[in-house]
């Protein structure tokens, strides 16, 4: 993605768009909705929502990205990365989330308590955008419920978007909002994604997750004892998706030749069976790639996957 010039709008790039489409999410340019209110019985106006970026497809929908390419690392394609680090918002999308919300809303709000300055948020912290490198912290004060009826179909950029301008008043240049349904995947083909689009006059990050309960293509297998399956399945998407927006968070800084991001390339790759937190919280959670290590070698998986555990 290259930035328009004149003061105008980021055209985003198109990366994954074919199986985008049979996934049912490509990106729409724009969304025209009413300018009132902070609900989403009154969504506030949303301008230009990027595509949808860093998808994690399910077990067995993607290939290995870290290997079979003349170079595997990461290439810097002159954008930002986030220096300040992120100012996260986890939003939770649906009717049912305030009754049946089971560990998953106070897990992940635990999950995001902890990741700032982990080892964990370590691994994204070599990539650099010429004027800083990315943070290793992040900032977190508490998470947001919209119980409006979520879509019982993957979503475009656009209506995600469109549920964190209804909740999110003043958003932040540096505001990363995860969006939470409680609607299952269905027959898409992936578990997660990461964009970003503008609220207004300011670019935002975010993200978008499926309910992953008895999922089985989005489980990371975890015996950390304590935790839902559903939520160790949502925590392990979430780093992936928060690695990203660090390195990549408008599509046009960090990825490799075939365009995977830096956690696309260690998905559904594990080299302990937990990482823990700075909170003391335990989770099963997939490596980022790391482009000095696979010059050392010294990856989990003896090449560039690395989870700071």
């Amino acid at each position: 993605m290259r930035n328009a010039q004149n003061g105008a709008r980021r055209v985003p790039r198109t990366r994954f768009g074919l199986l985008l489409a049979a996934a049912g999410v490509l990106a729409v340019a724009a969304a025209a909705v009413v300018a009132a209110g902070a609900r989403a019985d009154a969504r506030p106006e949303v301008l230009t929502a990027g595509n949808p970026s860093g998808i994690v497809f399910s077990r067995g929908e993607a290939g290995n990205h870290a290997h079979g390419q003349k170079s595997p690392n990461l290439i810097w394609h002159n954008g930002s990365v986030m220096r300040s680090g992120a100012a996260v918002t986890p939003i939770f999308w649906g009717t049912s989330w305030d009754t049946n919300a089971g560990d998953k809303i106070n897990g992940l709000d635990n999950f995001y308590r902890g990741v700032s300055a982990s080892s964990y948020l370590g691994t994204n912290t070599e990539y650099t955008d010429g004027s800083g490198h990315v943070s290793g912290t992040v900032s977190y004060s508490s998470y947001l419920t919209d119980g409006s009826a979520a879509s019982s179909r993957a979503p475009s950029t656009s209506q995600v978007l469109g549920v964190v301008a209804a909740n999110i008043s003043s958003p932040q240049t540096n505001g990363y909002y995860p969006v939470y349904s409680d609607q299952p995947r269905g027959h898409a083909n992936y578990c997660a994604w990461h964009s970003w689009g503008y609220i207004g006059n300011t670019l935002v990050q975010f993200a978008f997750f499926f309910k992953l309960d008895g999922d089985p293509g989005c489980d990371p297998d975890s015996n950390v004892s304590g935790e839902s399956q559903g939520l160790q399945a949502l925590a392990n998407v979430s780093g992936h998706e928060l690695s990203e927006a660090l390195t990549d968070p408008h599509g046009d800084a960090w990825y490799d030749q075939s365009g995977a991001e830096n956690a696309d390339k260690c998905a559904w790759t594990f080299g302990h069976s937990y990482v823990t937190f700075r909170n003391g919280s335990k989770w099963k959670i997939q490596g980022n790639w790391s482009n000095n290590a696979y010059g050392s070698h010294s990856g989990y998986d003896g090449a560039g996957c690395i989870d700071g555990g």
